[in-house]
């Protein structure tokens, strides 16, 4: 519970969809699991359609819904603006938000492009002087086993690390006749499996070793270069309606990845190897990680999310082996305040977590992680895969403008 005459922080959330359903969760549970320095509001929902928002205002318990963000924005009875959009509207929101001295959330990834990372990143470093605080919602940290395995690397028990595999793995669209989305456009998500996805493997795998990929090498692909348009609509028609082998149907032109893996060279000149797929039949949502190191090794995957597992490098060959570390005691991070040991967590877990991190860093006044400026390292990253699919080349990681 909040502290006893804790003070309110009134949220606005832009958006409403998926990812607006998994924050409301995590806006409404935070509170009654944790001990909060500040109340969470849920005061406005705002989203294009009237009857729409309005409906998510009543489903996802928001007192008042909008459709104009930029008047939400505006108002001063709103402390934090929540980012719940496509990509391509999160620079001008965020930005807008953070001149107005609001507090802001945005979702992964933080922009479409590297420069409007930069740019969101540069006004969060200048709202931060004026108590503004920014945070970009990578929520797969707020993992439990995930939050252990920083831990034990950062407590050396893995040693000098030297190899990290990373996939990420879905296989949602791997039906060619899967319906085309805003996610397969690139003006409206800057890019598909690389962005989508396997933004979240480049962070967690940096969360984790507490490193940052300073150069990759990659390549990209799309299996599937046109879809059926759901409800007949016309934009990104390919020349009107076209057969797709179940009929007639209009076609929508696919401008981003389906699936990009790529080379890495952390800083620490640790190999990185790192798959995002939409087309992993059979994966629904397979997170996989592993460190190895002269010490000992990690693995995870998110499929069974309250596991980690450990191998110690020093003990006897005749005994020796992975062990599973059920991340569900109450000494784990986050999971003293939920349930017994061996009764574990699931997706939102993280949102809520997340929620935990971002409030108590306001009021405290600390910056909160991930900051923008992390999340345009990502981008960052995002970028160079990008340029080097492109050229078939190596590509130096850095940011034109680098920030703090």
């Amino acid at each position: 519970m909040p502290h006893e005459g804790s003070a309110s922080l009134r949220v606005a959330m832009i958006g409403h969809a998926f990812m607006g359903a998994a924050h409301s969760q995590a806006w409404r549970t935070a509170p009654r699991f944790f001990d909060l320095p500040l109340q969470p509001e849920l005061a406005v929902v705002c989203g294009r359609d009237p009857e729409r928002a309005a409906a998510a205002a009543e489903r996802l318990g928001w007192a008042e819904s909008a459709t104009d963000w930029r008047a939400v924005v505006a108002r001063d009875d709103i402390d934090l603006v929540d980012i719940c959009t496509p990509g391509d509207s999160h620079a001008e929101i965020a930005v807008a938000a953070l001149a107005a001295g609001k507090h802001v959330l945005c979702e992964k990834p933080l922009a479409n492009t590297l420069p409007e990372a930069e740019t969101m990143a540069a006004a969060a470093q200048a709202a931060y002087a004026g108590g503004a605080r920014a945070m970009v919602g990578f929520t797969y940290r707020r993992v439990p086993a995930i939050a252990l395995a920083r831990q034990l690397v950062a407590e050396g028990r893995v040693g000098t690390v030297r190899h990290v595999r990373a996939q990420y793995l879905q296989d949602w669209i791997a039906d060619p006749q899967a319906p085309y989305s805003w996610r397969l456009d690139k003006s409206k998500a800057g890019s598909g499996a690389l962005g989508d996805i396997g933004a979240h493997v480049i962070d967690l795998t940096q969360h984790i070793l507490g490193d940052t990929i300073t150069e990759v090498v990659g390549a990209m692909d799309t299996f599937v270069p046109e879809r059926p348009l759901p409800g007949g609509q016309g934009a990104g028609l390919l020349g009107g309606a076209a057969a797709n082998g179940a009929g007639t149907a209009e076609m929508g032109r696919v401008t981003v990845d389906d699936a990009t893996a790529f080379l890495a060279r952390f800083g620490s000149g640790a190999m990185g190897v790192f798959e995002a797929t939409r087309f992993a039949t059979g994966r629904k949502n397979a997170i996989r990680i592993e460190v190895n190191g002269s010490a000992g090794s990690l693995a995870f995957d998110f499929e069974d999310m309250n596991v980690l597992e450990f191998y110690d490098a020093a003990e006897p060959a005749e005994t020796a082996g992975f062990r599973r570390i059920l991340a569900t005691e109450p000494g784990h991070p986050y999971v003293g305040a939920w349930w017994p040991p061996g009764h574990g967590l699931g997706y939102e877990h993280g949102f809520t977590h997340q929620v935990v991190d971002l409030v108590r860093a306001i009021a405290d006044g600390d910056q909160p992680r991930p900051s923008f400026a992390d999340g345009a390292q990502v981008q960052a990253v995002l970028h160079a895969v990008e340029h080097s699919a492109a050229h078939a080349t190596w590509q130096r990681v850095a940011l034109a403008q680098p920030v703090g």
